[in-house]
């Protein structure tokens, strides 16, 4: 077998095992440089991996962590749900249509799927239980919007996405996420609300003492939470600061919310909460670092080559390899996690989208919209483990209702793909490069 078929079939047989991704990527990389260069060149292992996380836009990432964390403690979401319900009302599809525009707004500040989907879940779950929502439906549909957090700026796939692809403004891909990451909230919102409707589901107060808020009231209550993400794409648009500068940011204005606003967060808290980013963000940086050494290898031997040889080789038809990437990439996002995703694919697939001149911008949120789908889809949904631990059921219950957001939210996926405009019209009027 050649080297490239040893590094291949032990990344697929170390998956199987069970070894952790970051593992397996770093010995499979290390059986391809064992036969196909040499063993002596195994001492470019710490290089490989420095190399991988020594790059400062990587800043961002364990900062917007830290923001999500920050705000799911703070009680922003419990203001959020407020003011949703006292703009919507008590309704057939009610608590449905506050849960999606909660996730929605916290995934503006959060850039993270299963840290909106926690917040979420802990507010939403026992209101929806109480008026009449199936735990296993209202479990999907908050994973389900949650997933959202993938496009709607800040976006911590999209930062490493920039950094994969060379020559991507990460502005450019904030911009570009905003109508698409709407798009597929609102295509969740249209079988939920039918559900609801055919089920006689009620819409009642989500929250104790809700029905007496006033939207006026309620609104001046979340006004802190609503202003974050003006005041990150606002600074970005601005260019008062850069996009890792803006994760700075975030988390000061978080932790001033927390502590002097809601005052539901302490100094003991915010210590604690430190910790649980940085381990959050250690795995996340365990991954990029040793995944350096599985691309450093891929590289040396053409195997990325060879294989994006093969995959234009399949047809010339663009369009149908596209709809044969996005269902790769789909397949992969129900097995792995969105930076294993870009790591590993991304090296074959930037050939292929040079080759048929695919918007690398465009591409970016397709799949990004791709790896959100597979964000709530089993066996592996990370999205829907949270929400199924919160609601205390077995993720197989929720099969049923994810097929169905996951038909919605392709079919978004596919109209942003038939016209890019959706996508790069914001990017494009701001003066981005795209």
């Amino acid at each position: 077998m050649t080297p490239d078929l040893w590094m291949i079939l032990a990344f697929a047989g170390l998956l199987i095992a069970g070894v952790p991704v970051a593992f397996s990527l770093a010995l499979a990389g290390s059986v391809g440089i064992v036969t196909g260069l040499s063993p002596e060149m195994l001492a470019t292992l710490g290089t490989n991996t420095y190399n991988s996380i020594a790059k400062y836009p990587l800043i961002a990432i364990p900062l917007f962590i830290l923001t999500g964390l920050i705000f799911e403690r703070s009680g922003v979401a419990l203001r959020l749900v407020r003011f949703a319900q006292a703009l919507i009302g008590p309704r057939h599809g009610g608590l449905a249509l506050v849960a999606v525009l909660v996730c929605m707004i916290m995934g503006g500040m959060s850039g993270s799927g299963p840290a909106d989907a926690a917040a979420v879940a802990m507010v939403m779950l026992p209101s929806m239980t109480k008026a009449g929502y199936p735990k296993p439906f209202s479990a999907t549909l908050i994973a389900a919007s949650a997933s959202t957090a993938i496009l709607i700026p800040p976006s911590v796939a999209l930062i490493l996405y920039s950094i994969v692809v060379p020559g991507v403004d990460l502005r450019a891909l904030f911009a570009a996420g905003l109508f698409p990451g709407i798009l597929a909230g609102l295509s969740l919102l249209v079988p939920a609300l039918f559900l609801a409707r055919r089920y006689g589901w009620e819409g009642s107060a989500p929250v104790e003492d809700a029905e007496r808020l006033s939207v006026g009231a309620a609104f001046r209550q979340a006004l802190p939470a609503l202003f974050a993400p003006v005041l990150i794409l606002g600074g970005l648009r601005s260019g008062l600061f850069t996009p890792t500068e803006a994760a700075v940011v975030a988390v000061a204005y978080g932790t001033l919310v927390g502590l002097f606003l809601t005052r539901e967060l302490s100094l003991g808290d915010l210590w604690a909460l430190l910790g649980e980013a940085a381990i959050i963000s250690g795995v996340v940086m365990l991954i990029i670092a040793l995944a350096g050494v599985f691309a450093w290898a891929g590289t040396m031997l053409g195997t990325f080559r060879h294989l994006a040889e093969w995959m234009i080789g399949l047809t010339d038809n663009g369009v149908l390899l596209l709809v044969l990437v996005m269902l790769a990439v789909l397949i992969a996002g129900m097995l792995l996690d969105a930076i294993s995703i870009y790591l590993i694919l991304m090296p074959i697939l930037i050939p292929v989208m040079q080759h048929f001149e695919w918007n690398p911008v465009w591409f970016g949120i397709l799949l990004a919209m791709n790896i959100a789908i597979g964000q709530f889809t089993p066996p592996v949904a990370v999205n829907l483990m949270v929400t199924t631990e919160v609601a205390k059921i077995r993720l197989e219950h929720t099969l049923g209702w994810a097929l169905i957001f996951v038909v919605a939210m392709a079919a978004a996926m596919a109209v942003v793909a038939m016209f890019p405009a959706i996508a790069l019209w914001l990017p494009t009027w701001l003066g981005y490069n795209v």
